[in-house]
């Protein structure tokens, strides 16, 4: 049978409450059980201060214990003449008045003879001297000492009973029993009501907690928990929070994702079409021009396609990277060399100010590299205004390579450079589509970047275009 969480914990609670009450019952009982024979010895022993004070006579008169050993009558005149003078109830034969009934004076005679028959007197090693049962070990026996001049002398001693059946210990027991079990009810209560008021205290968030898990599987992303506390269990709700953000955050991206990629699609698609329809209804001729164009648009349909296969494949973490030790700015080097005929013929100078640290090395792919530096060059060699200028220089210091891709105008707004880097991003008006590619260049240099274990930033550029500032880790044997 499935039992809900609530139940359990207050069962929990219950039966480990149930458990200490009666651990703690039984304990109490047992230590009161165990010394109470001690104090009812203890107590006799203090209210025959008389028998004391005659043994200590005894001992003065003649010098030792000599007249007791010689003589066990006088033992046994002296503790009968003090019993006989004692008052009962001031030797405990008398229980209190919470007792169920008084002792009848047959009762009363034996309680005094028993304690006639368990007295002893030892002498001051503590070996018998007089009276005590057949057991004669001074541990079986509840120890006075009796003193003459403040000098130990002897001791006085009461046998202790095995078994307490006296109406004294009864009522005592009874008494202490009723006791123990009404704070035990007591305890049991207040624990029941703990209980479930602590059930329902932890369960309350922990039901929110499942409310809104089903909420995000219904794609309600937006849900939030409310936990004001700062134990474990607000810690729990404030990571389902930030998980909850996050997927919001995802369904955001991914709602965008789909739209800038249907677009992205959706233009040479279109171009395609309607140069394939013109042909077919003799609008264009089938020439040279008609073809480069139609091949232009497979080619830029093609790029786009490879682009988001490269972020895919960077997301799941199967980028593919053969890393080794390779000489980034070597790897710059020849890339500029690749784009530099482009950029000429653009009317924009390209000034690479490499040092003679070109032996500096890092672990990574040098194809990534490439395709890393090929696309920010292709990214700026689209986007500056001709005539314009291309600074690419390089700084090395501790355990970190640095590279400085900067242009001039135009530049990008404050606002969009945080946003450089996102998927299918272009800068409205100066860097837009007839300008560029899809957008994805720039992203794909982060992932590039990023698996590096490197850190790649925009800003402002001081010749007025845009500076893109890449970071690499050396490899230890530059360090």
């Amino acid at each position: 049978m499935k039992m809900k969480l609530a139940y359990k914990i207050f069962l929990a609670f219950l039966v480990t409450s149930i458990l200490a009450v009666v651990l703690m019952v039984g304990t109490m009982r047992f230590y009161v059980f165990l010394n109470f024979a001690d104090y009812v010895n203890q107590t006799i022993l203090d209210r025959l201060g008389a028998l004391t004070a005659e043994l200590s006579d005894e001992y003065q008169a003649h010098s030792g214990w000599v007249r007791l050993t010689a003589n066990p009558g006088r033992w046994n005149a002296l503790v009968q003449s003090t019993l006989s003078q004692a008052e009962p109830d001031r030797l405990g034969a008398q229980p209190p008045e919470t007792a169920v009934r008084k002792f009848r004076p047959a009762r009363i005679q034996n309680f005094l003879l028993r304690i006639s028959r368990g007295l002893a007197l030892f002498d001051a090693d503590k070996q018998m001297v007089a009276g005590g049962l057949s057991d004669s070990a001074p541990d079986h026996y509840t120890l006075q000492e009796i003193t003459v001049d403040g000098r130990v002398v002897g001791w006085i001693g009461l046998h202790k009973r095995q078994q307490m059946s006296d109406p004294l210990v009864v009522a005592f027991f009874k008494n202490q029993s009723i006791a123990f079990y009404v704070v035990g009810a007591g305890i049991l209560i207040l624990a029941g009501l703990a209980s479930f008021l602590l059930s329902k205290h932890f369960l309350a968030p922990v039901r929110q907690l499942a409310d809104g898990t089903k909420s995000l599987a219904g794609f309600n992303f937006d849900t939030r928990i409310d936990v004001n506390t700062n134990d474990e269990i607000g810690q729990l709700a404030a990571d389902f929070n930030r998980m909850a953000q996050t997927l919001q955050n995802y369904e955001t991206i991914r709602r965008q994702w789909i739209s800038d990629i249907s677009h992205e699609l959706r233009t040479p698609l279109a171009v395609l079409r309607g140069e394939i329809e013109a042909l077919q209804d003799g609008v264009r001729a089938v020439n040279t021009g008609t073809l480069k164009s139609l091949h232009s648009e497979i080619i830029r349909l093609s790029k786009l396609v490879e682009d988001l296969h490269q972020l895919s494949m960077a997301d799941s973490q199967c980028l593919l990277m053969q890393k080794e030790s390779v000489a980034p700015l070597a790897v710059l080097a020849e890339m500029v060399t690749h784009f530099r005929s482009r950029f000429e013929r653009k009317r924009i100078s390209v000034s690479l100010e490499v040092s003679e640290k070109k032996a500096v090395s890092i672990i990574g792919d040098a194809d990534r590299l490439a395709q890393l530096f090929s696309n920010i060059l292709e990214n700026s060699l689209n986007y500056t205004d001709s005539p314009g200028a291309l600074k690419i220089y390089e700084n090395c210091e501790a355990n970190q390579l640095t590279i400085c891709f900067e242009d001039s105008a135009p530049g990008v707004p404050e606002k969009a450079l945080e946003r450089l880097f996102d998927r299918l991003y272009r800068v409205d008006r100066s860097r837009n589509r007839e300008r560029g590619g899809s957008g994805l260049g720039l992203a794909i240099c982060k992932q590039i970047v990023e698996s590096h274990g490197g850190k790649i930033t925009a800003a402002p550029a001081a010749i007025g275009g845009l500076l893109i500032r890449i970071e690499l880790p050396l490899n230890e044997a530059n360090a």
